[in-house]
């Protein structure tokens, strides 16, 4: 089968950080389902692990954690999917990732593809579908009735804050108040449903003052947590809650001590790594957000197609995600 895949962790321009290559077609046993893969889309897990983690034994390592495509084989303890099925899922952290014809996956973290989305559509969305609901309804736990409570979600405007925002918007009575620094990306938040839009760029609390805005009960950091820590500190509500899922290299947490505030930590892959008895969940939230698609609540969000699934468009793929310039999901379709 065709797959890309590296055997150096090399800077994203040099053409051999991403290869063309072959590999033997994999079989389904147990609960794996074995899926031909129709999309994928690119995550920053993706450029993180490029640069980190280097192969075994001269082998090629195949990354990648968003895909959309059909069964096409089932392991003999498969009880929840059939040959045929259109399905979609992030996988596994440390198996064989979706820049391939075919990929192995738990049947546990897969969920049917909504009906309604291209495979290039559907591809965007799980692994951002997966960390948003998490974070939302796992970790910080967010009350869904109250409408006198709002959150804060800083970085909204790539993947995983594209979906936070619907989610928050439809499935809760929250203020949704985003952060973005570009006009593009500020409409592409109003559009997925905001209330509210500021500029991160600027301090946080100056821009809550502008607007006249409420302390929010709940702040997210997608991205640059670090950098805007101070600032969610001075913010964040009394007793609020704080979660992130990026990868600041110092945060002093003692900060939030005066106001009793709870951190969270959200990684998606948790329940796969260590195969928790709950992991069967993330099926059941693919197959929520499904729903949720093809009723019209959420809608897909599909940035840019970077055509066919090779090397050369996959390194541009991690170029621009690595340039912080990305809106919404990257996707790529076919071999």
């Amino acid at each position: 089968m065709k797959a890309i895949g590296f055997k150096e962790n090399l800077d994203i321009d040099n053409k051999e950080a991403l290869q063309d290559i072959e590999m033997p077609k994999p079989e389904a046993k147990g609960r794996d389902l074995l899926v031909e893969v129709k999309a994928i889309s690119v995550n920053p897990v993706d450029y993180k692990i490029r640069k980190n983690r280097t192969p075994d034994d001269d082998q090629w390592e195949v990354i990648g954690w968003d895909a959309a495509g059909i069964v096409k084989e089932v392991g003999e303890d498969v009880s929840l999917f059939n040959v045929g099925d259109e399905v979609w899922y992030a996988g596994e952290l440390k198996r064989q990732g979706s820049n391939a014809q075919f990929q192995l996956v738990d049947e546990r973290i897969v969920g049917k593809k909504p009906s309604s989305l291209s495979f290039a559509e559907a591809a965007a969305m799980p692994l951002t579908s997966l960390t948003a609901w998490e974070m939302l309804f796992d970790r910080v736990k967010v009350d869904q009735e109250d409408d006198d409570k709002s959150i804060l979600i800083v970085g909204a405007a790539g993947g995983v804050g594209s979906i936070m925002v619907q989610l928050a918007k439809k499935l809760t009575n929250l203020k949704v108040i985003g952060t973005a620094s570009r006009d593009v990306t500020r409409k592409w938040l109003k559009e997925l449903g905001a209330d509210v839009v500021i500029d991160h760029s600027n301090k946080l609390s100056d821009e809550f003052e502008k607007e006249g805005l409420s302390d929010p009960d709940y702040v997210i950091g997608i991205n640059a947590t670090g950098e805007h820590f101070e600032e969610i500190v001075k913010v964040i509500n009394p007793q609020g809650k704080f979660g992130f899922i990026d990868d600041p290299k110092v945060i002093n947490a003692t900060s939030f001590k005066p106001k009793s505030v709870s951190i969270h930590y959200e990684l998606m892959f948790t329940r796969s790594l260590f195969k928790t008895p709950d992991m069967i969940k993330q099926h059941h939230i693919l197959n929520k957000v499904s729903e949720l698609v093809d009723e019209g609540t959420i809608k897909t969000t599909r940035g840019e197609h970077f055509g066919s699934i090779n090397a050369e468009n996959l390194r541009k793929a991690h170029q621009l995600l690595e340039s912080g310039k990305a809106k919404g999901k990257i996707v790529l379709e076919g071999f």
